[in-house]
């Protein structure tokens, strides 16, 4: 794929903060131009941005209803009522439940924990969980990562006597469920100041408050802060303000002392031993977390995330590694088969958007199936399969365009729907598909920017190959950790050549190994080009060109970087 690069210079003000910055922190301008670019222009900013403190943490009574809901736990466990820790089956719900669950555990013992099963239940708050709940004395629920939207189940809970407290991060509708406690930072009535919190966050700021008003140290929670970095990295949440400091400490975590659940995630991955990057939960050890809930039910994660002895962790690791292989091949073929059909669909060419519905394929996968769809076409996606009567979706959006919206515009279409800016699931009759379309379709033609379905490639700055130095490398090591609204720096170098030892590799020969010099330097550098092989024959040409990448460990040669190439463009002029 070619992208469209977009570079925007430093304007004059923008260069003259840079120098400041650069002075007082010792750092290559290059770099403080970067910090300016992301509204950082003073000094104290630049430390609060690279070195987050917990100190800095948000009061948590801020929230609305924070006061309710530790009242509320507080009375259950002081009664020796029986409490349910309930969350949604994909990474932040589980990695939500099993914070909650390991933090009170220490303190109370008549605690449960549920996750619903995806193909019986479905999303959300279920009568089958609430039974459960009614069958096994539950008195408080505390929900994680869903509820928001849950009216009637609510509803029938308080009829059984049953009180919620729930932690959701997702979009309220106007009219709130009954329940003891809603935290939901995007309540319109809600003075919590960042908004942008994920469904594990929102449960850590509820043990936050609980431990502060019981008098436990703060300290007894950052042992848990990994389960944030993971929900963080896994649910695409802004890694700013709040998010960066419980991701940056997290990350900490993962990478000295993690979770013994979570180490044996590690081992199967095969990343013992390595410095633990965002991009690794994205990749590696969200989707594992992710594959019991595609897969069969959620609920085995989060016992593999709460297991406390290793050789046991690893046994249900591997067992969830089994589930992510099967997931991979079932991925792939209902990619294939989508593709197939938005090539056939000659009409689809010209859409907005894409809507696509198969009633055999696999409920679990159609999230990822959409996301693919999304990155391959750079449209707002919807995926939908049967279930009965009914049809059951996923939605995936491009950057910048809302499709919980494009989504609530067809809301009198739905019978359950919800999510955020990026992210939505719903549910409709299968009947209403074709009618849902029309209308979705037609929402995004009228609402997208044209830009926003073009791949774009957005260059921090260019440089020279002599730039690239390690103390660059370990300044620019210290924006992390990386994610929405903080992206990896992505630069260009322009006019480079193939040193002559550059190779195609990889099992299909898909991608290019490549060692390149520019024409102002005698430097020679590594890069990796993934799934960018039909440049090769012009690399090898000798002609030069211009690449955008990011600047990577090299994971095979240490105290080396290497670059990742994003994108190879000709020169121009050639």
């Amino acid at each position: 794929m070619h992208f469209k690069w977009k570079y925007v210079p430093p304007t004059s003000d923008e260069l003259r903060l840079a120098g400041e910055l650069s002075e007082k922190l010792n750092m290559s301008p290059l770099l403080t131009q970067l910090l300016v670019k992301r509204g950082i222009t003073t000094e104290s900013a630049a430390k609060q941005f690279f070195k987050p403190q917990l100190a800095d943490l948000i009061n948590p009574f801020r929230m609305k209803d924070m006061d309710a809901a530790v009242d509320r736990l507080n009375d259950a466990m002081g009664r020796k009522e029986r409490v349910l820790v309930y969350g949604d089956y994909d990474v932040d719900g589980c990695t939500a439940v099993a914070l909650v669950y390991k933090f009170l555990q220490q303190f109370y013992s008549n605690i449960d924990y549920y996750i619903p099963d995806r193909y019986d239940e479905g999303y959300g708050i279920s009568r089958k969980g609430l039974d459960y709940a009614h069958r096994t004395g539950v008195k408080l629920v505390i929900i994680l990562d869903c509820g928001i939207k849950a009216v009637k189940e609510i509803a029938y809970a308080k009829s059984l006597g049953i009180d919620f407290i729930i932690c959701d991060h997702h979009v309220p509708d106007e009219e709130m469920p009954p329940a003891v406690a809603i935290l939901d930072p995007k309540r319109d009535d809600d003075p919590y100041p960042f908004k942008q919190l994920c469904g594990c966050g929102v449960g850590f700021k509820l043990m936050q408050a609980f431990a502060k008003n019981n008098g436990i140290p703060f300290s007894r929670l950052i042992p848990l802060l990994d389960f944030c970095a993971v929900s963080i990295a896994a649910d695409m949440v802004p890694v700013v303000d709040e998010n960066r400091i419980l991701a940056f400490h997290g990350l900490k975590i993962l990478n000295q002392n993690p979770s013994v659940g979570l180490k044996a995630i590690i081992d199967i991955c095969g990343l013992s031993g390595r410095d633990i990057s965002m991009s690794d939960i994205v990749f590696k050890i969200g989707p594992r977390i992710n594959a019991s809930g595609r897969m069969e039910n959620g609920k085995e994660s989060v016992d593999l995330l709460v297991e406390k002895d290793i050789n046991e962790a690893l046994r249900k690791a591997k067992h969830i590694n089994e589930y992510n292989e099967q997931r991979k091949d079932i991925d792939k073929h209902m990619t294939e088969d989508a593709n197939q059909i938005v090539s056939r669909l000659e009409s689809q060419k010209h859409q907005s958007s894409i809507v696509l519905y198969d009633e055999h394929w696999k409920k679990g996968v159609i999230g990822i199936v959409a996301s693919r769809l999304t990155e391959i076409y750079f449209r707002p996606t919807v995926v939908l399969t049967r279930d009965g009567d009914l049809a059951t979706g996923s939605a995936r959006s491009v950057m910048g365009f809302d499709i919980y919206s494009a989504i609530k515009s067809c809301r009198d279409l739905l019978i359950n729907f919800g999510g955020h800016t990026y992210a939505a699931g719903l549910t409709l009759r299968w009947a209403d598909i074709p009618t849902f379309r029309k209308r979705f379709q037609k929402y995004v033609e009228e609402h997208i920017q044209p830009e926003q379905t073009e791949a774009y490639l957005r260059i921090d700055a260019i440089i020279d190959f002599k730039d690239i130095t390690k103390k660059l490398y370990n300044d620019l090591k210290r924006f992390s950790p990386f994610g929405p609204s903080n992206p990896k720096p992505v630069f260009c170098t322009l006019g480079v050549y193939d040193y002559g030892t550059s190779k195609v590799v990889g099992r299909s020969q898909e991608h290019i190994k490549l060692e390149l010099v520019d024409s102002k330097s005698g430097v020679v550098v590594n890069g990796i080009a993934f799934g960018q092989s039909a440049s090769a024959r012009y690399i090898k040409s000798r002609r030069s060109f211009d690449i955008a990448y990011t600047i990577e460990d090299n994971v095979f040669k240490r105290n080396q970087v290497q670059l990742q190439i994003e994108d190879i463009r000709p020169r121009k002029s050639e």
